[in-house]
């Protein structure tokens, strides 16, 4: 599954959803992860009042189960539900690899309901039915 991290230095996970420079996309499995694309939007942060800041940033999320930042609004927290992803935040800023390693653990055992959920719409590989002894 493909999980995205709001990141203002491309190493932690320090950032504000619509004020993000970078959203770091990682495809994630029980094994590991991989680094699949950074989108950047340095230009896109600066608007007249017109624009939708999110709307690049929604358009980056295609694919994406899980969406991790340091904060999110509530307007921004409903689009991103609306597209099927999953928002967690953090209390504090902490390194993407760290909770790519949380999250990999927690892949590799019995996952919440609530990730169950979003592996089973994002990949049809994850299996889990019990196995007959």
């Amino acid at each position: 599954m493909k999980v995205a991290f709001a990141t203002q230095d491309l190493q932690r996970i320090d950032a504000h959803f619509g004020w993000a420079k970078n959203l770091v996309i990682y495809d994630l499995t029980p094994e590991g992860w991989t680094l699949d694309r950074v989108e950047s939007f340095e230009g896109d942060l600066k608007e007249d009042g017109d624009e939708d800041k999110l709307a690049p940033k929604l358009a980056a999320l295609q694919g994406v189960a899980i969406l991790v930042v340091a904060a999110i609004g509530g307007s921004g927290a409903a689009r991103v539900v609306a597209q099927n992803i999953h928002p967690m935040k953090v209390a504090e800023p902490e390194p993407i690899e760290a909770m790519l390693e949380r999250l990999r653990e927690v892949l590799r055992g019995t996952p919440p309901p609530w990730l169950r959920k979003v592996m089973a719409r994002t990949d049809r590989d994850f299996d889990f039915e019990e196995e007959e002894a």
